[in-house]
């Protein structure tokens, strides 16, 4: 793979990055507390969203791609109307660092993570608190509907992923497996797999239909890594120390490690085209891979 595409995007660590549903730009976010636009495919800067106190460390798009969800160490919730930048709504109630949001398939919930040990549902429409999720023993990291929008997973400190139903935050079951930590959480495009990243160094494939593992990918090494499922399904990112690495989703075999000079890697994402893949890093920098 060709060399990437490197952008110096924060004063400090860029923490997630995420393409629009157009493909024709790329948002970072980072410790600066800033949400900044990259023009695709030039990635010149083509805008900043300014509104948290501090790290804005978690992305998501509403599905008719209109609506921008941040999540801060300042432990709100932001909505924004996308690309315009206005904040719509700011979501309050979190007592610690909010690690990852996420909207629901059809646009109408906002989930939240956070390090206060809680998971929250939010109207994405009026901003109304509609229920608190408590089950995880400390930090929660990560959060993924699945492409029903019914059920919730959510993931951190603790060996086991919870499942609730949505909206009424009732808990349904939960998947055991990792040990000490569950990482990042994303779902394949297809909404067939659910695919978890744990601090022991294993990635998970677990089936959506009747929350069965399908298979593990070991990673060697431990940490959080950030997944991302390329456009067609076929190969999973893994952000891990000073690289991504590229699994064939069908077998798990490693495809392709590509090297990044910095330790951490904190967030991977393909474009809606599969023609670019971005990683964000502890240097400052998002990097940008094309694909094809």
């Amino acid at each position: 793979m060709p060399e990437p595409v490197t952008i110096t995007a924060h004063t400090s660590h860029a923490l997630a990055a995420l393409f629009s549903l157009d493909g024709k730009t790329l948002l970072s976010a980072g410790m600066d507390g800033l949400v900044k636009l990259w023009s695709v495919p030039g990635f010149e800067d083509a805008g900043t969203f300014e509104g948290h106190a501090k790290s804005v460390n978690t992305l998501s798009l509403s599905p008719d791609g209109g609506t921008l969800a941040t999540g801060s160490t300042d432990r709100t919730v932001k909505l924004w109307s996308f690309p315009g930048g206005e904040v719509l709504r700011t979501l309050t109630g979190h007592k610690d660092t909010v690690a990852a949001v996420a909207i629901s398939p059809d646009g109408k919930l906002v989930a939240s993570a956070s390090y206060d040990s809680k998971v929250r549902l939010w109207s994405a429409g009026e901003g109304e608190a509609l229920a608190t999720l408590s089950g995880h023993p400390k930090n929660v990291g990560s959060v993924a509907f699945t492409r029903d929008g019914r059920t919730l997973a959510s993931a951190g400190v603790g060996n086991l992923i919870l499942l609730w139903s949505v909206p009424s935050g009732e808990r349904l079951g939960e998947l055991s497996g990792h040990e000490v930590a569950a990482g990042s959480l994303t779902l394949s495009p297809d909404g067939g797999l659910l695919a978890s990243a744990g601090y022991e160094g294993t990635v998970r494939l677990w089936s959506t239909a009747d929350w069965s593992e399908a298979r593990s990918i070991p990673l060697g090494g431990k940490g959080q890594f950030p997944l991302a499922f390329s456009p067609d399904g076929a190969t999973l990112a893994v952000g891990m120390e000073k690289k991504v690495a590229l699994h064939s989703v069908a077998t798990g075999d490693l495809r392709e490690e590509l090297a990044v000079s910095a330790k951490g890697v904190y967030s991977v994402a393909f474009s809606p085209d599969g023609r670019f893949l971005a990683s964000a890093s502890a240097d400052k920098r998002v990097r940008v891979w094309r694909t094809a």
